[in-house]
């Protein structure tokens, strides 16, 4: 099965929101226990990737709205959308790497990273108005 499996929903909010499978799965780490708190070191500790690493993705979700941040020494994220839109758009993730795990992280993988995407939106020709 590839990507081409992969609803259309699901593949705009992957388009839209995430860049990193480390994105991905901090997103529904946090979504699993919406009532705890969580800093960059007990992220990475679960998602066995670089506390610097967690530190990014977290600040990430937490500008798209998807996790609020506390202020304190070291911030700490809680899974909270903004909006009904944002925990549908978790909603339809959480099913889909349960249900298509390969075929959802094939998809972000073949996501171009943003800045080389918005390199290439440079030289995209537009229709002068």
């Amino acid at each position: 099965m590839g990507t081409d499996a992969i609803p259309e929903d699901v593949r705009r909010v992957i388009a839209a929101h995430i860049d990193s499978v480390a994105q991905l799965e901090a997103l529904l780490l946090l979504r699993s226990d919406p009532a705890r708190e969580w800093d960059a070191g007990a992220v990475a500790e679960r998602l066995y990737i670089a506390a610097s690493v967690a530190m990014t993705v977290l600040a990430e979700l937490s500008t798209r709205g998807f996790l609020t941040a506390s202020a304190r020494p070291s911030p700490r994220y809680r899974y909270r959308p903004e909006d009904e839109r944002l925990a549908r758009a978790a909603d339809l993730l959480d099913a889909a790497y349960r249900d298509q795990l390969v075929e959802v992280t094939n998809l972000i993988h073949a996501k171009s990273p943003p800045a080389v995407q918005r390199f290439a939106d440079a030289f995209v020709v537009r229709k002068e108005k």
